[in-house]
């Protein structure tokens, strides 16, 4: 049997312990005129003139009142907007983050006029989001390196409880970026690396379709001049924090779009990879298709697993983006590697991974000679 079914499934430890977070002061949101001016108008039909705690605010939010205010009045305050914000991040009640996200998706909405609903001067900042994911126990520098001592344990081996709303957030604020820019360009990278590295934790599995949502706003985010060169630092920065394993296949396939930015991120982050893993401190396509396509499946000590993480990545590389489609001299040779792959490797061959390269090899050439160069011949047998 092939012993490539021994291999550790993709995965990685993502959030570590979470934190309390720091003494959130009061924002003095019972004191606001929004509900001052309503209380007693006749108009409303009902006295708003009751008890107006943290509770009842509570309340007027999970009941959608207090968005109807909002909406009616026209404008909404920052004491109301931050207090808002506060329990959709950190609030444990369920409801709350939900109306929560709800109340700041109508407030971040545009109409057709590219126009807020209501009008807004406080908004979701960087410094607040991150503080955030931080407090979530997101493992910023290297994740799956480090343990909980005197922080809070992750309740239940789950995902953070407010990591939902937190995505929904930050994709809400993405789309607003011709009414305000919500991240600088360098903002909205470390961001961008922090949502593509979510996609390792199996524990959000079930937040794929959120998280792909908020990967596409990010990645929409950039102005055209600002792109490339974001589009690099940010391959560069995931490269450096994912192991040359099963784990960098899961994160350039989350990458799922077919518009040409998510193309360009999937074939620079499978180039990042590919230099990282081959030593190279240039990312050439040439030197790396060469140290690619000098492995010799005969070798008794052929690193097949290996091997079949570096052709799925050249692959990604070559076809993603449109960048090589013409470039006739590197797809031949490509073509030819998988070939010699595929016709080379016995079907009897039961060292490590042979057999996974071997298939895997035979379909990747059937959709290179989909993708044939324009005037280019037949492949040369090696």
């Amino acid at each position: 049997m092939d012993p490539g079914e021994d291999v550790p499934q993709w995965g990685q430890q993502v959030f570590g312990c979470q934190k309390s977070p720091s003494v959130l002061n009061s924002t003095g949101v019972e004191n606001c005129q929004l509900l001052q001016s309503f209380c007693g108008d006749e108009q409303l039909g009902f006295d708003l003139e009751i008890e107006r705690g943290e509770g009842f605010f509570e309340g007027m939010l999970i009941n959608g009142w207090l968005l109807k205010l909002v909406l009616l009045y026209g404008s909404v305050e920052d004491s109301i907007a931050s207090w808002v914000l506060t329990k959709l991040l950190y609030s444990s009640n369920k409801k709350l983050q939900d109306s929560a996200s709800e109340f700041w998706g109508s407030l971040l909405s545009l109409n057709e006029d590219d126009k807020p609903f209501v009008n807004l001067g406080y908004f979701p900042s960087y410094s607040i989001l991150m503080g955030a994911i931080l407090n979530y126990g997101y493992l910023h520098d290297a994740p799956s390196t480090k343990t909980c001592t005197s922080e809070i344990a992750v309740a239940d081996g789950g995902p953070p409880q407010n990591i939902t709303a937190w995505l929904r957030v930050v994709s809400a604020c993405c789309k607003i970026r011709k009414m305000h820019a919500v991240f600088s360009p360098s903002e909205a990278e470390d961001v961008l690396v922090i949502v593509i590295s979510l996609f390792l934790d199996r524990r959000l599995e079930g937040l794929l379709l959120i998280l792909g949502d908020c990967l596409n706003s990010l990645i929409s985010y950039f102005n055209t001049s600002e792109w490339e060169s974001s589009c690099l630092i940010v391959a560069e920065s995931i490269s450096k924090r994912v192991k040359m394993d099963l784990n960098c296949l899961r994160l350039v396939d989350c990458i799922t779009g077919t518009n040409d930015r998510s193309k360009f991120l999937r074939s620079q982050l499978a180039l990042q990879l590919l230099k990282n893993s081959f030593g190279l401190k240039v990312a050439n396509v040439e030197r790396i298709l060469k140290s690619v396509t000098s492995i010799n499946v005969k070798e008794k000590e052929c690193n097949f697993f290996m091997l079949y993480v570096h052709i799925v990545l050249m692959d990604n590389l070559l076809f993603s983006s449109d960048a090589f489609r013409n470039k006739t001299a590197i797809i031949d040779a490509w073509r030819i590697f998988l070939r010699n792959c595929s016709t080379h490797i016995g079907c009897t061959d039961w060292r490590f991974y042979a057999s996974k390269v071997r298939n895997k090899a035979s379909y990747l050439l059937q959709g290179a000679m989909l993708k044939r160069p324009a005037g280019s011949g037949n492949i040369p047998a090696k």
